[in-house]
């Protein structure tokens, strides 16, 4: 990717549009309408807090463990989607792609862009409701949108290569949502690293390796409560506690070279 192309106005207003055209069209014709941008987590949230807070007793030594959860369930559905319309963006638009030249990134970038306006709004129900249980505001919520840029970073850098693979090889929408299933119970999103840490320590610092794990925890940490386990407070080897972030940088750049390289044949794939 050429970096002063990524920023020129052109670019910038078909981003814009794009991004546009997509919010709306993900929920054109349905009664709720936007609604659903919130209803879907939430509505993942209550079933999760039925059935492992209420019935299996997850979290109880977790300082208000209802929003502790809902930041879990709230972050892993942006990540999803995220990927999700990242790794389809180029099938879904190409018509576009065959018929005008233009930076094929903006496809992808314009489709996970939707994503991050879903997870705002739903950010901003998981604050009203933590304000509401009782969490005290803190400085540390400053540093909250430092963990959302790593996941997001995370999410297009999968996106990128995936959905370059994709547009050759279909079957990689279908591999992607089998490794999210998997992916959901190797990342603690319905309990907490405390319960794998009392079974097996090796085990939790595992878990605290994985990039999604160590933003979703450093949100928790930072914007409900400091007794959260992070990468930062539970590894002690300096190295590691990077690891995740280079892993992060790493699947970008990589990704975004491969994308480049691939974008050149992306209208006759199609």
């Amino acid at each position: 990717m050429n970096i002063p192309h990524v920023f020129n106005k052109k670019n910038r207003v078909l981003l814009s549009e794009l991004t546009k055209t997509d919010f709306k069209l993900r929920y054109q014709g349905s009664v709720l309408g936007y609604l659903w941008a919130l209803l879907r987590p939430l509505m993942m949230f209550a079933i999760l807090y039925v059935v492992f807070a209420k019935l299996l007793r997850f979290g109880g030594d977790i300082p208000h463990y209802p929003v502790y959860l809902l930041t879990g369930t709230t972050m892993w559905s942006f990540f999803t989607e995220c990927t999700s319309q990242g790794i389809q963006a180029m099938i879904i638009r190409g018509d576009l792609i065959r018929k005008i030249s233009f930076p094929k990134y903006i496809v992808v970038v314009s489709a996970t862009l939707t994503a991050v306006i879903n997870m705002l709004i739903n950010l901003a129900v998981v604050v009203i409701f933590a304000l509401i249980n009782g969490v005290t505001p803190s400085w540390t919520w400053l540093l909250v949108p430092l963990s959302l840029v790593e996941l997001y970073t995370l999410a297009l850098g999968i996106s990128f290569l995936l959905g370059a693979i994709n547009v050759k090889y279909r079957d990689i929408t279908s591999i992607w949502d089998v490794c999210v299933q998997a992916l959901f119970y190797a990342v603690p999103i319905i309990y907490p690293v405390s319960m794998v840490a009392s079974s097996s320590v090796i085990a939790a610092k595992i878990i605290l390796l994985n990039p999604i794990a160590q933003a979703i925890q450093d949100i928790r940490h930072n914007l409900i409560t400091h007794e959260t386990i992070t990468t930062w407070n539970y590894l002690e080897n300096p190295l590691l506690e990077f690891l995740p972030i280079i892993l992060i940088i790493f699947v970008l750049v990589f990704a975004a070279l491969y994308f480049r390289k691939k974008s050149k044949f992306f209208a006759e794939e199609i």
